[in-house]
């Protein structure tokens, strides 16, 4: 086993891979549940927390593999998403009549979208890289 496999096999690195993996399968059942019964209601917002749970999904998949880039950009993405949405369900309302995940920077999850992927950079940025 490396030092790679073991930080994320322990500690912090199992943490952030179970809470993904809890956020994909809750974000992912949830939209598709949306989807298939009220998609016509808030097309985009149901599209968008589709979206999100495949975020969560690839970010669960590299973090366990230990594929730090993947996870990075993952990460990134996941950031940017949370504050965009976030920003634009608060400013036009209108716009999302549904709560995606990101929906208020994530307040229907108790702003675990928002801190999540910025503990997720943090700890990515701070391990070593596997040579």
């Amino acid at each position: 086993m490396t030092q790679g496999d073991r930080q994320v096999r322990s500690g912090p690195g199992r943490l952030l891979v179970a809470v993904y993996g809890v956020f994909a399968l809750a974000a992912t059942s949830r939209a598709g549940v949306q989807i298939a019964t009220k998609f016509s209601e808030a097309p985009l917002a149901y599209l968008l927390s589709a979206f999100a749970g495949i975020v969560y999904i690839v970010l669960t998949v590299a973090l366990a593999r230990n594929n730090r880039r993947l996870a990075l950009v993952a990460c990134a993405i996941e950031l940017a998403g949370v504050l965009i949405v976030g920003t634009l369900s608060l400013v036009d309302s209108r716009a999302f009549p549904d709560a995606t995940v990101w929906s208020g920077y994530g307040s229907g999850y108790g702003f675990v979208p928002l801190v999540l992927p910025v503990f997720g950079l943090i700890w990515l940025l701070r391990r070593r890289p596997v040579s």
